[in-house]
């Protein structure tokens, strides 16, 4: 689940909000007043300056980026473009509740303590070498981010490798190089956390945006586990890919064997025995997980029973509310005074960035753009998949990834009808593509919580991130062209 690119919260600084804001004005006036675009139907002007606005106040975040979403609702009737109930529809989707149970089921883990010992576990397994440490680090914030939010995986992980550094750092005998080691401990931790999130339809808001879109559009359902089936293994790789280059060859550090098997130890120990609420929490979990992937056999055993992703994950999140840590009390898992931290901003996103791209539907915007691209790219498909991702993960370095995809997956589509291809060819890897942020710090909040630790200079995030950016790029892209058809069922 990748934010500032997801985070509705967070504020610009002040002179690019101000900027920001005069920029959107001026950009809504120019295009639905004078026409500057030269698209000659009013409709189409008024739908392109609404769309300028949202994306300008998106990009600087000159208004919260939740708050942005909410624009349809009140420019599009008012405009004439469409009904109230139509700009409202695209804000009740099923996948804004597939994520908001996949929300509800994350902060019980939290709650409970049971990510903590999820991740404390992995990494016990993983050894004392100083790579396997690294490796252990990885693996757990991976997986940790398929279920959770990225930043709060990312901040709980942090403080855990910080006290390993700290512990390695007091008993150094010289050996190897302790500085290579802290840096790629903490940089590993950003990028699992960015790459952790693609696994999942859940993992972050890109990929619910984008199966938001197909639904709406097409009418086309992604299954929660055919997605697993090639994001996981793509997930896997870029993650053996990322540890390989950090650590054979851009950032070795040939420490060896570590003292910090105790460490990890104590946290365990001060964990204690697993009580009642983490024990519901994990079989919520495995229940949920197991019903996502055995769904099509389940429902045709039990037709009486049959469920999809969404309503999977919302009998979980119920049950959450439902099931009592203690029978005296019948005090449930979860209280509604702990959705305080629902991140209910991001729902509004997904409904928002729906409404927009039916707007631009209505108007003829997108299969307009996509013939012109299509007439320019030809027949190249493998060419216009590569040139898309591309421009997905170094946009995402400066942009939210969510608006990014909210502008982008709705164009792609336009793409593939001109071109008379699949649009998941297009759409997949660019919805990956934006959860790949590496260079920056301001690219996602996890870049940002490990270069707070001051073991990072933004020259080596930027160095590291580059190549990362680069091989990702073409990794998802060929994935994609290679692979697509042999994991999601006919569009």
């Amino acid at each position: 689940m990748n934010k500032p690119n997801s985070d509705t919260t967070q504020l610009a600084p002040l002179p690019l909000r101000l900027a920001g804001l005069i920029v959107g004005l001026l950009a809504f006036i120019l295009i639905g007043q004078l026409h500057i675009l030269g698209f000659e139907s009013d409709l189409s002007n008024q739908v392109l300056a609404i769309a300028a606005l949202m994306i300008v106040w998106w990009i600087t975040e000159a208004v919260p980026i939740a708050v942005v979403a909410l624009l349809p609702l009140i420019l599009f009737p008012s405009t004439g473009i469409m009904s109230l109930d139509e700009a409202a529809r695209p804000y009740s989707n099923s996948v804004v509740f597939l994520f908001m149970g996949g929300f509800i089921i994350g902060l019980a883990m939290e709650k409970w303590n049971l990510h903590r010992r999820i991740a404390l576990n992995i990494v016990n397994i993983t050894g004392t070498h100083a790579n396997s440490i690294i490796l252990g680090f990885m693996i757990a914030t991976a997986f940790l981010s398929m279920w959770l939010s990225n930043t709060a995986t990312a901040i709980m992980m942090l403080p855990i490798a910080l006290s390993i550094i700290q512990l390695v750092s007091s008993h150094h005998s010289g050996k190897g190089n302790i500085k290579n080691f802290a840096l790629v401990m903490t940089l590993g931790i950003a990028y699992a956390a960015n790459i952790g999130g693609m696994g999942t339809l859940i993992g972050t808001p890109p990929n619910v945006v984008m199966s938001a879109f197909l639904k709406e559009k097409y009418s086309y359902d992604v299954d929660f586990f055919e997605w697993m089936k090639l994001a996981v293994p793509i997930v896997v790789l870029l993650l053996l890919a990322m540890y390989l280059i950090m650590t054979r060859l851009m950032y070795p550090n040939r420490m060896g064997k570590l003292s910090s098997k105790d460490i990890i130890k104590k946290e365990l120990k001060n964990l204690g025995l697993m009580n009642t609420g983490e024990k519901i929490v994990l079989f919520i979990f495995l229940f949920t997980v197991f019903r996502w992937v055995f769904k099509d056999l389940l429902n045709g055993w039990l037709p009486m029973l049959k469920s999809d992703d969404t309503g999977i994950a919302m009998l979980s999140a119920v049950l959450l509310f439902i099931l009592p840590v203690e029978r005296k009390t019948m005090t449930p898992v979860l209280q509604w005074n702990d959705t305080s931290r629902l991140p209910w901003g991001i729902l509004l996103l997904f409904g928002g960035g729906l409404s927009l791209a039916n707007g631009l539907e209505k108007a003829g915007i997108i299969s307009a753009l996509g013939s012109s691209v299509a007439s320019f790219a030809g027949n190249h498909t493998l060419l216009m998949i590569v040139g898309l991702t591309i421009l997905a993960v170094f946009v995402s370095e400066v942009m939210s990834n969510v608006a990014l995809v909210m502008v982008l997956v709705p164009v792609t589509g336009g793409i593939a009808d001109a071109m008379a291809i699949d649009p998941l060819l297009l759409a997949v890897p660019v919805t990956l593509g934006a959860s790949c942020a590496f260079m920056l710090p301001m690219g996602t909040p996890p870049n940002a919580v490990v270069f707070s630790s001051g073991y990072i200079r933004i020259a080596q995030m930027a160095k590291t991130g580059f190549w990362l950016n680069i091989f990702a790029s073409l990794f998802i892209s060929l994935s994609a062209y290679f692979l697509l058809d042999y994991f999601f069922h006919d569009f």
